[in-house]
């Protein structure tokens, strides 16, 4: 498998795709860098690629959204839409995650990954997504902002790794009417 990165025009043009099972082994390798590494995920070691299949199995089953950026041929990064939580009063409420490959950062992958899944969950019918964001010295939260998140929480000190404390940021964004009416 190669290992360098894409070009820089290879990753500026990345195409955004509905991710297959076929892609969890490339999307287990993002996240792992991620989990050992950064403060993006509170998982202290990185599940394993069957994990990860369960984890798309279960989403896929659901009928969330699961995207992936791809370019060169290889996924470089992704995104996806899970339940808020499990009880039913929030159904119309989705958390969204959004990891790109150690390396290539700042060509738009994170933000034209969260746009198509902004579109993904508005046509689906749900009214507010959320970002629970760990990594709150990292490019999250701009991220967030430039797809119209707001910063609605903290909750300081609720994780600890790699040694320190570390806080939440929650954010949020309406989705179609948002709470302008109620769900149809």
């Amino acid at each position: 498998m190669n290992t360098a990165a894409p070009s820089p025009d290879a990753l500026d043009a990345a195409g955004i795709r509905p991710a297959t099972a076929d892609d969890i082994d490339a999307v287990a390798a993002i996240y792992a860098h991620h989990v050992r590494t950064g403060l993006a995920s509170f998982e202290e070691e990185p599940p394993t690629a069957d994990e990860m299949r369960r984890r798309f199995d279960a989403l896929c089953a659901a009928d969330m959204p699961y995207l992936v950026a791809e370019a060169d041929g290889r996924v470089v990064a992704y995104a996806y839409a899970g339940a808020y939580r499990p009880r039913p009063a929030y159904r119309h409420s989705v958390e969204d995650s959004v990891y790109v490959e150690a390396g290539c950062g700042g060509h738009g992958l994170g933000r034209r990954l969260l746009q198509a899944l902004i579109e993904e969950c508005t046509a689906r019918g749900f009214r507010q997504m959320l970002g629970i964001i760990s990594d709150v010295e990292g490019p999250s939260i701009a991220l967030h902002e430039r797809c119209g998140f707001s910063q609605v929480g903290r909750l300081r000190s609720v994780g600890f790794k790699h040694g320190r404390w570390v806080d939440t940021v929650i954010m949020q964004r309406p989705l179609g009417d948002g709470d302008a009416a109620p769900p149809g």
